[in-house]
């Protein structure tokens, strides 16, 4: 259970209903897997609801950064576990780790960030990408090394798409954290609450 009471779908104002239809009639996928056995949003969703003025631009920015940017999916969704697995967000693990999993990133490479190990890469890629995300996580700055290598794969754009995805990925992880959303029925967390 949330800290936050749960919003439904049946007394909304305009910009909850936005967040509402963006959620479940995006590009995300089916509405319905999306909706909590309590009838509110699942994950970050919810708080969302709560703060719907800022809310709905959180959430327009998700979508922005999950679908609209220059990363490929495997490096995307390779950065948004790593942010992930360091916040200890159960739910944002939760969510990633399939679409990662999906996009191809190894299972022993998750298996260590969710452990808080260093991977061993076979991707050099992925490897940059990492090691300017784990940078930004743990000194809010990157070193010229791991700056060219991660641009030498993803260019100017990429690293701005990059740089921006943890952050937002930390945003969303302490969203989570801090109202203590709750893994669907079924789901065991890696890390304690």
């Amino acid at each position: 259970m949330s800290r936050l009471p749960f919003i439904t779908n049946d007394n909304l104002d305009e910009h909850q209903r936005a967040i509402w239809d963006g959620v479940t009639g995006g590009s995300r996928g089916p509405g319905s897997q999306f909706i909590t056995a309590e009838g509110g949003l699942a994950g970050p969703f919810n708080a969302a609801m709560h703060a719907p003025n800022s809310g709905r631009r959180v959430v327009s920015l998700g979508a922005a950064l999950r679908f609209e940017t220059s990363l490929e999916p495997r490096l995307l969704e390779l950065s948004i576990c790593t942010v992930g697995a360091h916040w200890k967000s159960n739910f944002e693990w939760f969510a990633h780790r399939p679409l990662a999993e999906r996009a191809g990133v190894t299972v022993e490479v998750l298996d260590a960030i969710e452990r808080g190990e260093q991977p061993e890469f076979t991707e050099a890629d992925e490897q940059a990408v990492y090691a300017v995300t784990r940078a930004l996580l743990v000194s809010g700055r990157v070193a010229d090394a791991e700056y060219a290598a991660a641009h030498a794969v993803v260019g100017d754009q990429g690293m701005v798409e990059l740089t921006q995805v943890v952050g937002f990925y930390c945003l969303i992880s302490f969203s989570l954290n801090a109202f203590e959303v709750a893994l669907p029925p079924g789901n065991d967390a890696p890390w304690p609450y």
